[in-house]
């Protein structure tokens, strides 16, 4: 018998590390908001503290049912009224450390799901760096 690694047949996180993460292999060193349906965007954030009231706006008009947020070295949440119109939309937002929502996020994508994750990117320890 022949075991091989699953093919995700959409955009899948396939490494990060200490201040960047790998999509498809391309390294990105800056916050990015990507989706299962491709989308790979620059977000202009590299810290939860340094979050406003529009860091998530716009993305309730992106075709999906989960946005996981990924914030950073630690779980932070962003406040509620960040997130009403996503919610008001009927997309269920999760958040997690910026580790584990590269994780989940590669298993939603990998399962079809129509899925969007906004990551941020920070420093971190060299134990934190996992090639995929």
């Amino acid at each position: 018998m022949k075991l091989q690694p699953d093919q995700i047949q959409t955009q899948a996180v396939t490494g990060y590390g200490l201040g960047w993460i790998a999509l498809n292999g391309d390294k990105f060193t800056h916050s990015l908001i990507i989706s299962s349906a491709g989308l790979r965007q620059k977000w202009p954030f590299s810290d939860p503290n340094s979050l406003g009231e529009m860091a998530f706006s716009g993305l309730q008009e992106l075709d999906i049912e989960l946005l996981i947020y990924g914030s950073g070295d630690s779980i932070v949440f962003a406040p509620a009224e960040w997130l009403r119109e996503l919610t008001r939309r009927g997309i269920g937002v999760e958040t997690m450390d910026t580790k584990a929502a590269c994780r989940t996020y590669n298993i939603l994508a990998g399962e079809g799901r129509k899925v969007a994750a906004a990551l941020l990117i920070q420093g971190g320890t060299k134990e934190n760096q996992l090639e995929l």
